[in-house]
């Protein structure tokens, strides 16, 4: 697979794309979340039997879920989902991206869209070309899983930050997304400072620099035609959309797929 990464400036080599997601549609920490804590409540008395039937039925649950968008859980993904959804020693809290807040776009009070800095950063990015766009946002996030949990030159669980993102590319009309996704996540503010290595050899650490980006949320279901209606329903509401760059955007994922109100944004690059 080519290791090809992705710049939030949009110029990396990363394709076409959350969350990432979390990004946008894929399957995320919340369907465990949801899982764990509404199922299992009653699992027992925590012993070793209880323990192999709560993994057995996080993964079965995941395989529900993947299913309804065409991709397969592998067996060997029980013990990193089952690590997400546990306490993890109290570091199961998820971590904001942060970014400072320069200005918002209201009408009739409703949000328009942000503009927003985000600062400079290491992300571990992975590029995926499967032969749909759901199914490479999840195959990707899944492999960042693994790295997240275990599979990575602490042999420790990093901590998970939102949202996850996708990076898309489109046409030059904004009709149609490229077959490459690139799937990335934040190293937590722990990490920051010396990223741990990941096992996997196509996830890369990237720095990312510090972006300018307009954000527009949005809810529902993240698909090719979701994204590039949203992309161009951005663009007639910027004043000047000729400032970001128009042919690589990103979808930031905030909640699972399966949640019929998906909380999602399509963020837009300032050209720097």
């Amino acid at each position: 697979m080519d290791r090809g990464g992705c710049q939030m400036s949009g110029g990396g080599g990363g394709g076409g794309s959350g969350p990432g997601d979390g990004g946008g549609g894929m399957i995320t920490l919340e369907d465990l979340e949801s899982f764990s804590e509404d199922q299992l409540s009653d699992s027992g008395n925590g012993s070793l039997e209880d323990d192999e039937e709560d993994a057995d039925r996080l993964l079965h649950y995941w395989q529900d879920v993947a299913r309804g968008h065409q991709v397969e859980v592998a067996k060997e993904m029980s013990e990193p989902i089952q690590q997400l959804a546990s306490n993890n020693n109290g570091r199961s809290n998820r971590e904001h991206i942060p970014f400072t807040l320069l200005s918002r776009k209201e009408k009739c009070g409703e949000l328009l869209f942000e503009k927003r800095h985000y600062e400079k950063g290491h992300w571990a990015c992975i590029t995926m070309r499967e032969e749909t766009y759901e199914q490479s946002i999840c195959y990707g996030f899944m492999r960042i899983m693994r790295y997240i949990c275990q599979q990575n030159s602490l042999g420790d669980y990093l901590g998970m930050s939102l949202p996850v993102v996708t990076v898309v590319r489109t046409d030059e009309n904004h009709l149609t997304i490229a077959q490459e996704v690139t799937v990335a996540y934040y190293l937590p503010t722990n990490h920051q400072a010396q990223p741990p290595q990941p096992h996997d050899r196509d996830i890369i650490i990237e720095i990312w620099p510090a972006a300018v980006v307009y954000t527009r949320p949005f809810t529902g279901p993240t698909n090719e035609f979701t994204i590039v209606d949203q992309i161009n329903t951005m663009a007639e509401l910027l004043e000047s959309p000729g400032t970001c760059v128009n042919d690589s955007f990103i979808v930031a994922g905030y909640t699972n797929p399966a949640h019929s109100q998906r909380q999602n944004e399509i963020w837009f690059l300032e050209r720097r």
